[in-house]
């Protein structure tokens, strides 16, 4: 086998035996994946030795899959760039975002986001990969990204998205006085008419779910302010922001849902929690980021007051 960096993965086939493609789909590996090995520089070994997908396994044998080498999609440069990484292995790269970096390139952003970086850094490094952002933050909202080191690994992520597995908790800085200190806000977010950036609530938009406590209050300047722990259990664009200007309530800094900028330039949105099954180990794994400056200087975290 060559002795390279590619992304690998060693199984062992059980009592049945079988099919080697259809051994791997148990794995977890898809098909589209299997096509990629194939034809774009994968290898499948048996016991090391080099085998197709209608290869019969016996009760025992070794199989290694080495995935083809990735390249940067097109549009995306690799490009060098600070990154705050909390974790990193074979699979995963947890990235802690600061506000004010896009977290992909887009038309009004082409470069200079967080996908160019890690794309960077796996040049550099050797990592015959690309950036698989599994996670996304808006470019004004802080904390922590999930990014897969291979497709395979972002296809079982996302597969464990679908099915609720991955879970994601928020810091939120919003004012006024709320009804209750725990509570659900369960409206329907779609486009707004004429924009095509702005969401709000709409009873022909997609379910959207969220759940807010209320961790602390103060007064800040003549206001009360609440820092929130708030929790996705769907992924809408602008959820948290949308829902709570819909009742109210809009963060501290988000000017496009009608917030106050006196206190912060930006959205108060800090993604702080991050928990997931390894892809690879199945064990539970969970990352914390801590409030960035620009929240903590607002005086509602312990010993900021």
């Amino acid at each position: 086998m060559l002795d390279d960096r590619r992304f690998r993965l060693t199984f062992t086939a059980g009592e049945e035996g079988g099919e080697l493609g259809r051994f791997l789909s148990e794995c977890g590996i898809s098909r589209r994946t299997l096509t990629a090995v194939k034809y774009r520089g994968g290898h499948l070994y048996v016991n090391g030795s080099e085998r197709t997908v209608r290869h019969r396994l016996s009760p025992g044998d070794e199989v290694t899959v080495i995935f083809p080498p990735e390249e940067p999609a097109e549009g995306l440069s690799a490009e060098d760039g600070p990154l705050s990484v909390v974790h990193e292995d074979d699979a995963l790269l947890i990235i802690d975002k600061p506000a004010g970096l896009a977290t992909i390139p887009s038309r009004d952003a082409p470069g200079g986001t967080l996908a160019n970086f890690v794309a960077g850094k796996f040049q550099r490094e050797g990592i015959p990969a690309t950036a698989h952002v599994v996670t996304r933050l808006d470019r004004n909202t802080s904390g922590l990204v999930c990014m897969a080191k291979n497709r395979h690994i972002h296809h079982l992520l996302s597969e464990q998205m679908k099915a609720g597995g991955l879970f994601k908790r928020y810091a939120a800085i919003a004012p006024g006085r709320f009804r209750s200190g725990h509570f659900m806000i369960d409206s329907p977010i779609g486009r707004k008419d004429g924009s095509i950036i702005e969401r709000t609530v709409r009873p022909d938009g997609q379910r959207a779910l969220t759940e807010v406590s209320v961790v602390r209050s103060a007064e800040a300047e003549g206001r009360l302010l609440n820092e929130l722990s708030v929790i996705l259990h769907t992924g809408r664009t602008h959820q948290i922001r949308v829902h709570l200007a819909s009742i109210g309530h809009p963060l501290e800094g988000d000017s496009l849902y009608g917030g106050s900028v006196d206190r912060i330039g930006r959205q108060a949105l800090h993604c702080t929690e991050l928990s997931l099954g390894h892809p690879l180990t199945g064990e539970p794994v969970s990352f914390l980021s801590p409030l960035p400056e620009d929240m903590r200087r607002m005086g509602l975290s312990p010993g900021t007051r």
